[in-house]
This record gives C-alpha cells, structure tokens and sequence, in this order.
C-alpha cells in the first residue's frame, strides 16, 4: 500500500462542526502524505457497519461523540489508558497481509495534560472537573497524571457519572461528586472551582454561561474544552475576574497531534495544525 492511497477519517454525530479535517490535512502537507482525510456523519447505531467495512487503505479514524465508548467493542486491541477511561477517540487501522487488526486509543488525555503543561501548570493539588461524560473521564485521568489524585467533579445527574466513578477507581483516583443541578448549586460548585489549582469545564458553551455570573475570583487555571465559540461566556468571566485560562482549541491541537503520531509514525509540529485553524 502506497502513501498516495491511504485514508483517515473523523466519525460522530453530528459532524460538520469538527475541525479535524483541517487539522489532519496540515499535518499531511508537512509531513509529505498524500492521505486523505474526510468527516463521516456516523450515529453509534451505523458505526459497526462502517467499521467493518474498512478495507486496506484505511489508516486510522478520529472518534467524536457519541462514539468514544461505543467502539470500545469493536476493538482487537485497546491501548492500556483507553482502557482505563472506558472510551477512545482515536482507532488505529493495522494491516498485516490480509489480517486487519483495530487498535483503540484516547489522545484526549495527553492533549489535556499538554495544554495545562504548555500554559506552565505542571502539578495540580486540588482540581475541579465540570461535567461527568466522556470528556470529564479524560480529564480525570489526566488530572491523576498531574498530581491530583481526589478531584472534585461537578455533575448534573449522579447516575450518569457511574462510568467515571468506575474508571477513576481503576486509576488509583477517588474523585469527589457535587451537584451542579439548580443555580445554588452551581454557584457552590463554582466556588470550589475557584479555589483550584486546575479547572476542566467539558459541558457545552450555552450550559457554561450559566456560570458564569458566579465567577468572582478565580485563583487556578481554566481549561473549557469547548472550542466553538473560541472563549466561551464561562472562560471569558474567568479571565475578566483574573484566572488564567486555556482555550480548548490548545486540547485539540495536542490531542491531534498524538493522533497523527499514531497513525502515521510521524510527529507533525503543533505549529503547523495551529496555523490550519479558522
């Protein structure tokens, strides 16, 4: 199989919206790849079948939601943080002869851990995760590799965070459960956000606003994931009161980054990703 016939992709739902095309194709101009790189509007129920469907040239897919856990299944082989977490983002297409074998990864842990290292936040005591999906399961586990081993996680439904209670108890964490339900209590959780060393907000933008007129004086950095709009309403009250923030655009590109790494064997710069964003 030549360069010029391989093939990756991004899967979810929706998809439009994902920015990892761009990102992906810079990295294959840097790196001299003649690869394709294409979004796919997949739902979990379609996801087997395309899956199975993958022939010899494909390299690898991007997972978005709803997808990250539901391809764990799927999997030949899930490296050993993916595991961990109960979800990936990343599926590495392996072609020996005429066996195909599915290696599952999550990038978004290393990207989280990057982007707080980048904005020179290297250890993290105490932490705040806002949000219980996916997403703050990473975030969990990449606050662990930072140091904080009891972060507190603010969630709206108790019952849907048993898959990040599961995974942070197979990483040695005990994460703490607040509510984020009403107003008081979203105001109580961002008070014990502020009071961090390192915050994760992973709930979408419109759900961010909400806090942000709680914001009063910040003392750690702020990671919102969110990357469209490019400083939500919660980050930009963060900022405007004196926190530090990270845009969650920093995850992105590190996180891409791994992807292209695993993928192809190569390491693109973060320059070169960062300079394909709108």
């Amino acid at each position: 199989m030549t360069g010029a016939e391989r093939r990756a992709g991004v899967l979810g739902h929706p998809i439009a919206h994902s920015l990892s095309p761009a990102l992906h194709r810079a990295a294959y101009r840097e790196l001299g790849l003649s690869w394709k790189y294409d979004a796919y509007d997949v739902t979990e129920p379609e996801l087997p079948s395309f899956i199975e469907g993958l022939g010899p040239e494909w390299a690898g897919l991007s997972l978005t939601m709803p997808l990250k856990a539901a391809a764990m299944p799927l999997m030949d082989f899930i490296e050993p943080m993916a595991k961990l977490v109960g979800a990936l983002n990343t599926v590495v297409v392996q072609h020996v002869g005429d066996t195909r074998q599915l290696v599952g990864a999550n990038t978004d842990v290393h990207g989280i851990v990057a982007a707080f290292r980048e904005a020179g936040l290297e250890h993290a005591r105490t932490a705040v995760v806002i949000g219980g999906g996916a997403t703050a399961t990473s975030a969990v586990a990449a606050l662990g590799q930072l140091g904080c081993v009891a972060p507190v996680v603010a969630v709206r439904n108790r019952a849907r965070a048993g898959g990040l209670v599961r995974a942070a108890s197979r990483m040695g964490l005990s994460p703490v459960l607040i509510p984020l339900g009403d107003v008081e209590a979203g105001a109580a959780a961002v008070a014990r956000a502020e009071q961090a060393d390192a915050v994760v907000s992973t709930i979408p933008a419109a759900a961010g606003s909400e806090l942000a007129s709680s914001v009063q004086g910040p003392s750690g950095v702020l990671l919102d994931v969110v990357y469209d709009p490019l400083v939500t309403p919660f980050a930009e009250a963060w900022r405007g009161h004196g926190g530090a923030t990270i845009g969650g655009q920093r995850m992105l590109l590190h996180q891409a980054v791994e992807q292209v790494r695993l993928m192809t064997g190569q390491i693109p710069s973060i320059q070169t990703l960062e300079s394909a964003l709108p």
